[in-house]
């Protein structure tokens, strides 16, 4: 029902600072400029050149961060790659050849984009910039705070709205999609209009990472990703109208290193006073997690709670850390959920994070990653 109600509604934009009159008319007329130097096909099939125009019922979404790593993905699985890294033509070849999109990143300032003139100039040089690349759409990632009813979220919505129309006329068969937090209640002061940005594009990418706030934990470590609030987040959007099939799960291959200021013997890492202002915490790829987990004195612990694995250590200077993280048990759970849920699919942040090297063991541990977004329990 609510679905129905979604189709039906007329998304209705206050208007904005500049001249909304004179957008429509200037598109086109970007638009229109002859592409850039270096549009020739850089494939050896020029066939290849051309979008991809077929839609697959699973998407499988794979952000890329450079470093030529691309070549040793599971292809057989990747429906499409966000390049989060300058442009890679060889990359571009690689993945049409294998049906699989490559999509431009898209970040703007929520503040410019109130000026309807502004939006407009800004998704014509996307849309140049796709063609001349011979790209395939474009992956909005806007993580900037928005009140709701202000200007800007009334803006934001638009500049998803003009993109997805402008994109879809433009190049055939393009994807324009966004990425939101794990939850559609205000994460990181994101009060953006959810429901009409996933009407709106071809679908939100969850970033279902970076859950854990120290400050409501009391200071405490904890998983990256549990369980069962990722889940929660999904029930929210579906909650408010968006269908599964307009949601792909993000998952993270990379954990936390926590530095404990005390570890407990039941393993309770404390990582400041609250309100955890002195808390010491950074990112680190599942590559070097699987090197340093073994060495490690706890070894791999499980929490049944939050369904995560997790370990310690302690550092050079008699620091004990506490590292979470996600592996092929745990995404396999949420994977799960993903089928019997009916999302359109599933994806990471990102596939660099993973040791593609010729090592035995980091070949097999590699592989066991990629299989468990697909794998049914």
């Amino acid at each position: 029902m609510a679905r129905l109600q979604l189709r039906s509604r007329r998304l209705v934009v206050p208007s904005q600072r500049g001249a909304p009159g004179l957008a429509p008319l200037l598109l086109p007329l970007l638009l229109a400029l002859p592409l850039a130097a270096g549009a020739n096909c850089p494939c050896k099939n020029p066939a290849l050149c051309n979008p991809i125009t077929h839609r697959l019922n699973f998407e499988v979404f794979v952000f890329d961060v450079g470093h030529k790593v691309w070549k040793y993905y599971d292809w057989s699985q990747i429906t499409t790659v966000v390049l989060f890294a300058d442009y890679d033509p060889e990359l571009m070849c690689h993945a049409h050849s294998k049906g699989a999109r490559v999509v431009l990143k898209g970040d703007v300032s929520v503040k410019d984009i109130k000026n309807a003139t502004f939006r407009a100039s800004w998704i014509a040089k996307q849309v140049q910039l796709a063609k001349t690349q011979h790209m395939d759409g474009i992956n909005l990632d806007i993580e900037q705070e928005v009140q709701r009813s202000s200007p800007e979220y009334y803006a934001l919505t638009a500049l998803v709205k003009e993109t997805t129309d402008t994109f879809h006329r433009e190049i055939k068969g393009s994807q324009v999609t966004f990425d939101v937090p794990w939850s559609s209640n205000c994460v990181g002061g994101r009060c953006y209009n959810y429901t009409e940005i996933a009407y709106a594009c071809d679908f939100l990418f969850v970033m279902s990472y970076d859950e854990r706030s120290l400050p409501w934990s009391q200071c405490i470590a904890g998983a990256n990703s549990p369980y069962t609030q990722t889940l929660t987040g999904y029930e929210d959007y579906i909650k408010i109208g968006i269908s599964p099939k307009k949601l792909v799960m993000g998952i993270p291959w990379y954990g936390v290193d926590y530095t404990c200021q005390n570890l407990s013997k039941d393993h309770v890492c404390t990582t400041a006073k609250h309100p955890c202002k002195d808390a010491v915490h950074q990112q680190v790829p599942y590559k070097l997690i699987m090197k340093q987990v073994n060495n490690s004195p706890s070894k791999s612990l499980w929490d049944k709670s939050q369904q995560s694995p997790y370990y310690h250590y302690q550092d050079k200077a008699g620091h004990f850390h506490q590292v979470w993280y996600d592996n092929p048990q745990s995404i396999s759970l949420k994977a799960a959920y993903v089928q019997n849920r009916g999302l359109l699919g599933i994806g990471m942040w990102h596939a660099n994070c993973l040791d593609y090297s010729e090592d035995a063991t980091a070949k097999k541990q590699t592989e066991e990653m990629w299989k468990a977004l697909r794998k049914k329990l």
